[in-house]
């Protein structure tokens, strides 16, 4: 198996069990909060994201790529350097972040709900809470980074998982014992709850330090085998990783930049549309957005394991692997997140039923359904960012991210005029596949990429989903005439299993028949002979 295969499992499975509780939880806290306070926590987490990235400058995905092209070299020592130095440099940025959220936060919450808003006070009090996780995470970031460098992708996988575990639970024991035991204010529990994200990063370097004394007797072996170090001082390592990091400081606010042109625009201009606003924004930002997130995890996972192994066969010239290795990550997004996205559109009454209940089902399941399809988008926007950062083209990143925003500044208040809230999406999506096709293009002409096999590929995964989402269709159709999915939360989750079961069941039979899985990821997928032969 791949080293890229291999580094995307380990990632993959970590950041789907992180983003699968992060959906999980949402079912219980918007249960205990309702919608406004749903909305509350969605204003909090948006700009803590956005300086989350700023304070961080891209940095620690960069720290992944100058520690693998300086071990490709055989200079260890170089990339123990930059770590020590990094995190100095990550808590100082981390510090100054919060500062600058904390006391800007009444100013957000006015250009958020509106100067005479009675909300304002809620606002400023989430935003404040959730600044605290700036002072830990961005340090924290850097040694997941370090140990991304040096192709141990288990820490940062492991990490993730129990930085979400002690969020959540400190976020729902928060909100139970305040609302449901003290009777408490609905505001002061959202800030408590944004506050988990503080203790979720006090869990995760609790893990990380565990891996640290692990491995650093391995590491430090390393060192003493070495022959050469290019001895770079401090100054001259920085040079170059900002040289690398830079543009990434966008790109890791990419999301969060297209949430906060909904966050400043969403409700008035739904409201001077004639529309009903019906707490859309976190509809769309918070609650479809961690559906979403479940397949967009893979490009995820994928671009973090991508981005060491691609540095080190463009470092050392080797460019028919490195064509390869882009052709293969490009053909397993294909693969995986296209048949999701389809059929999330697909059960998206369902699914959004199932999770948050069938009130006002059809305008919020609407959503998600639109919603949905971005999520190959992101997906692709995040893998093929890693792949120009890998071969030394992430300064074009800035440029195709940079078109995108603007598409979604210049469209968003029209498009919400005429289509509601979906309006929003569609900016959205506008936005990200625009930034997608500028990175395509690029990548293309800059290695001379071989397309054709991925093209082909992905046609036939794009036939193969059609034929899943009609499998799916008809299994949601021939269910619909005992079950009623759009009043009964039992019967959408009864429906909603079932349909995803029997397509995936579906497309992983057509996908072995047409020899697609063999041919995308290799001979490991023979185990299934015994299991789909038969059929």
């Amino acid at each position: 198996m791949s080293k890229i295969l291999k580094g995307t499992l380990l990632l993959t499975a970590g950041t789907f069990l992180s983003k699968f509780l992060g959906m999980i939880y949402t079912v219980p806290f918007e249960n205990m909060v309702g919608p406004q306070g749903t909305d509350l926590f969605a204003y909090g987490y948006t700009p803590y994201s956005i300086l989350l990235s700023l304070s961080s400058m891209g940095i620690p995905v960069a720290v992944s790529k100058f520690v693998s092209k300086y071990n490709s070299l055989g200079d260890y020592q170089t990339g123990r350097n930059m770590l020590k130095a990094g995190m100095i440099l990550m808590s100082i940025t981390g510090f100054i972040a919060f500062l600058i959220l904390f006391f800007s936060a009444g100013v957000v919450a006015t250009w958020t709900v509106g100067s005479g808003s009675p909300l304002i006070e809620d606002a400023t009090l989430v935003i404040q809470m959730v600044s605290f996780a700036l002072l830990i995470i961005p340090p924290m970031s850097i040694t997941r980074g370090f140990f991304q460098g040096n192709e141990s992708m288990a820490p940062t996988a492991v990490s993730q998982v129990v930085e979400q575990i002690a969020r959540i639970v400190f976020l729902l024991g928060a909100v139970f014992i305040i609302i449901q035991l003290l009777e408490g204010p609905t505001e002061l529990a959202v800030g408590f709850a944004t506050f988990g994200a503080f203790i979720g990063g006090l869990a995760s370097c609790v893990v990380l330090f565990v891996y640290w004394r692990k491995r650093k007797p391995y590491l430090d072996r390393q060192i003493e085998a070495q022959e050469y170090t290019y001895g770079l001082s401090t100054k001259e390592m920085f040079k170059e990783l900002f040289t690398y990091a830079g543009p990434f400081i966008l790109v890791g606010i990419a999301t969060p930049l297209y949430q906060v042109v909904d966050q400043f625009s969403l409700k008035k201009a739904m409201e001077a549309g004639g529309f009903a606003y019906n707490d859309a924004y976190s509809t769309i930002n918070f609650l479809s957005h961690k559906l979403v997130m479940i397949p967009v995890t893979f490009g995820i996972g994928l671009s973090l394991a991508l981005l060491p192994v691609i540095t080190q066969a463009f470092t050392k010239n080797q460019m028919d692997q490195l064509n390869r290795q882009v052709n293969q990550a490009l053909q397993i997004v294909a693969l995986l997140i296209i048949p999701s996205v389809i059929g999330l559109s697909v059960v998206s009454m369902e699914a959004y039923a199932t999770f948050y209940g069938v009130e006002e089902l059809a305008f919020r399941g609407g959503l998600l359904r639109w919603y949905a399809p971005v999520g190959l988008a992101l997906a692709l926007y995040t893998v093929t960012s890693s792949i120009l950062q890998g071969i030394n083209k992430q300064n074009f990143a800035v440029i195709s991210l940079g078109s995108g925003i603007l598409l979604k500044v210049a469209c968003n208040w029209w498009f919400i005029q005429m289509f509601g809230a979906k309006g929003a999406i569609l900016a959205t999506g506008l936005g990200v596949t625009t930034a997608v096709v500028l990175n395509f293009i690029r990548i293309f002409s800059s290695i001379e990429f071989d397309y054709k096999p991925l093209y082909k590929r992905t046609l036939l995964i794009l036939i193969l989903s059609t034929v899943m989402a009609l499998f799916v269709v008809g299994v949601k159709l021939l269910l619909g005439l005992f079950m009623n999915p759009m009043e009964s939360r039992l019967d959408a989750l009864i429906v909603l299993m079932l349909s995803i079961g029997a397509g995936g069941v579906a497309y992983l039979w057509l996908t072995y028949k047409t020899t697609l899985l063999e041919r995308v990821l290799g001979g490991r997928i023979r185990v299934l002979d015994k299991f789909l032969s038969r059929f």
